[in-house]
């Protein structure tokens, strides 16, 4: 059985290994093939007003030579996979001098803050929903299906928007942009934090919705698979109480929605992006969207490479869990 479970676990690793490799190679090469030249734009930003043609030359120069982009691609590539290895992924074109991992670690912990309470609250309510509608049935089902199909197919920025019109533009309960006021220093005073929240509001709340949709329709389905198999009709036939063995029943319809939010955890980096673009909420995607629209290739590599590895080392965390828990990956490996 050990043997299989091996046999299981180094197929995986091996998968993996593979997958990040080409998704390595990606990233680093598809940044750079957009159109344009970033270093002209940082160059044009100082030397402005110098009228010496050669001067704003030897600028460039100094600039594509620090940057490195005057290099070979094959050479460059060889040249950031060792500053990866070593954590540095150099600076950011679009907000030069800052280094990347500057910026990416001013703007990663709003877009955690963001989501990962946001997907653990949607999360809870979306299955708390999908199990009651599957045992109570009736007007509860009958309501609760159709809105949790309409949401859960709802883009993400479409929610967003909504939320901006209907709560931010016509009933003006929130601001509708920003992580804070634009008038305050980022601090730990009252004011600051307060600020904080009400900004929260809007961004949090139309990605848990959109998060309840999901988890109710999933949670709803597997509980009715449950209540309806064989099991269940023994037990009651045996006279075992309905309420020992609906707690049964919910627990085992509960392992995939489990699978699904390690999965939305491994993945939040990425997730919900567009959500933070349309209220410029400070985060990883309205840092991604700037660094598009500057052609910033090193802080785009770096975001993505993020949201890449986040989202396979999740993949793989999962796989090698269902090989502990479900027996039948162990038995099917040692045959």
């Amino acid at each position: 059985m050990l043997k299989g479970y091996l046999k299981y676990f180094l197929n995986k690793l091996g998968w993996f290994a593979l997958t990040f490799v080409f998704a390595f190679l990606l990233n680093f090469i598809l940044p750079r093939l957009m159109p344009g030249d970033p270093v002209a734009a940082i160059v044009s930003r100082f030397a402005q007003g110098m009228s010496n043609t050669s001067g704003v030359q030897a600028i460039y120069e100094q600039y594509t030579e620090l940057f490195g982009t005057n290099k070979p691609m094959t050479e460059q590539f060889f040249i950031y996979l060792k500053n990866v290895a070593r954590g540095d992924f150099g600076f950011s074109f679009s907000q030069y001098p800052r280094t990347v991992a500057d910026v990416i670690k001013s703007s990663i912990w709003w877009t955690i803050a963001l989501q990962f309470p946001a997907i653990i609250v949607g999360w809870l309510i979306g299955n708390t929903l999908g199990a009651l509608a599957a045992y109570l049935k009736g007007g509860f089902d009958k309501v609760l299906m159709p809105i949790s199909l309409f949401v859960s197919n709802f883009p993400t920025f479409g929610m967003a928007v909504i939320f901006m019109v209907v709560f931010g533009v016509n009933l003006k309960w929130f601001p509708t942009s920003g992580g804070y006021g634009f008038d305050l220093i980022p601090n730990f005073s009252w004011n600051f934090i307060q600020s904080v929240i009400v900004h929260y509001q809007l961004p949090f709340w139309s990605i848990v919705v959109i998060a309840i949709g999901g988890q109710a329709i999933g949670m709803r389905s597997m509980s009715i698979y449950e209540l309806n198999a064989d099991y269940v009709k023994y037990s009651r036939f045996m006279g075992i109480k309905d309420r020992k063995i609906v707690g049964y029943v919910f627990r085992n319809a509960m392992l995939p929605q489990v699978t699904g939010l390690a999965l939305s955890i491994g993945t939040m980096v990425g997730g919900a992006l567009v959500a933070e673009i349309v209220f410029s909420y400070p985060g990883l995607g309205t840092t991604l969207l700037r660094a598009v629209l500057g052609q910033d290739y090193p802080l785009i590599s770096a975001v993505t490479l993020i949201i890449t590895v986040m989202a396979l080392f999740a993949n793989f965390i999962i796989e090698i869990l269902y090989g502990f828990i479900d027996p039948r990956i162990k038995a099917t490996q040692s045959d």
